[in-house]
């Protein structure tokens, strides 16, 4: 595994705090579909994505608005790429030229792995996520804020990758739910080396146990059905677009009122998206369970301090708006789902994370 420190930056001058935002809250992120738009289906995408110069690199539509956002509201970011280690200083420069900012970058070893002939790893994602996750979660310069409860996360992945799989068993190792032998045999079954079973095992003993993963949100980069993630409960949030992304956010308190509507401005002004069915993807959110309608009120109210002077995008932006607190009356608040145990060693025969990129 490689990865390399970046000391994070405050939160933007003059940007509003989001509430709670004096307690620290760390957000990790996967590019690969995730952040970039990236093709592996062929060994010609393969080649093309590594000889692309950094702006010829496409983001995922909204992606660097929130992961800007989330920078200017004080989140700690951590990246972990299954994208190989030689790709560091063209991603870097990428990340750079969308204004991001990060804590850590984490690629992963691929020319390692061929050398040491592991070319199971080529490809797994449980063997060579988990035990960095973990690690990193160890590795933070405090895991309790000043009021004594444990630093929360959230993650971010795709469906074109096993994510929803590890970020779930890694929120639940993380909680305790997931021992020693149990985690052995699911890294086994998921086609994961004996040294990287071993070492996430050794994290997984360091991690001070407590509900430590918030939320996970799952792009639908692949389109899949948002049914098909039902069985990881209500934790995991699939979303078709980063707007969904930052209604989750903006509504758990990580993010300001803003910081949604500026992402809404990326996607209308940089990817032509029409400002009614944007509004039209928080109903989704809701009928899904995932959002209440309690953050519209603070939204709204945001959109019209902006649009008191010049704001791009604002007659899109008013029909979003519009949109939403024309659906406020008849929201309804999540119904409460407990969540039941996942079965991971059955779970990892049927999703095989050592075949999914």
């Amino acid at each position: 595994m490689n990865e390399r420190r970046v000391v994070p930056e405050g939160p933007a001058p003059g940007t509003s705090a989001p509430r709670g935002a004096s307690r620290p809250f760390v957000a990790r992120w996967d590019l690969d579909k995730t952040y970039l738009r990236t093709d592996f289906d062929t060994v010609r995408d393969l080649v093309r994505t590594a000889i692309e110069r950094p702006d010829q690199k496409r983001t995922v539509p909204g992606a660097a608005a929130l992961l800007r956002e989330l920078g200017r509201a004080g989140v700690e970011i951590h990246i972990l790429s299954g994208s190989p280690e030689q790709l560091r200083t063209r991603i870097e420069q990428k990340l750079r030229l969308d204004g991001a900012r990060w804590a850590s970058l984490t690629l992963k070893p691929n020319l390692q792995n061929i050398l040491r002939l592991r070319f199971r790893a080529l490809r797994g994602q449980l063997g060579y996520k988990l035990p960095a996750l973990l690690r990193r979660r160890c590795e933070l310069g405090s895991v309790r804020d000043d009021d004594g409860d444990l630093v929360r996360e959230v993650l971010l992945g795709d469906d074109a990758e096993a994510d929803a799989f590890v970020y779930s068993l890694y929120a639940d190792v993380c909680e305790g739910h997931v021992k020693p032998d149990e985690l052995v045999d699911i890294m086994r079954a998921g086609g994961a080396y004996e040294d990287t079973i071993l070492d996430a095992v050794r994290f997984a003993g360091y991690v001070e146990k407590g509900p430590v993963v918030e939320r996970i949100l799952i792009h639908l980069d692949r389109q899949s059905s948002p049914s098909d993630f039902r069985l990881y409960g209500a934790r995991v949030v699939p979303f078709y677009n980063y707007l969904q992304a930052a209604f989750v956010l903006h509504e758990d308190g990580r993010i300001p009122d803003r910081a949604v509507l500026r992402v809404a401005q990326d996607l209308v002004a940089s990817h032509n998206f029409d400002g009614a069915a944007l509004g039209r993807s928080y109903l989704d959110l809701s009928r899904r369970g995932h959002v209440s309608g309690r953050g519209i009120p603070a939204i709204a109210e945001a959109y019209r301090e902006l649009t008191q002077g010049r704001a791009a995008s604002a007659s899109e932006l008013g029909a979003m708006v519009q949109s939403l607190e024309h659906m406020l009356p008849d929201l309804r608040p999540p119904v409460s789902r407990s969540e039941k145990a996942l079965d991971y060693r059955a779970m990892v025969a049927v999703h095989n994370p050592r075949t999914r990129r």
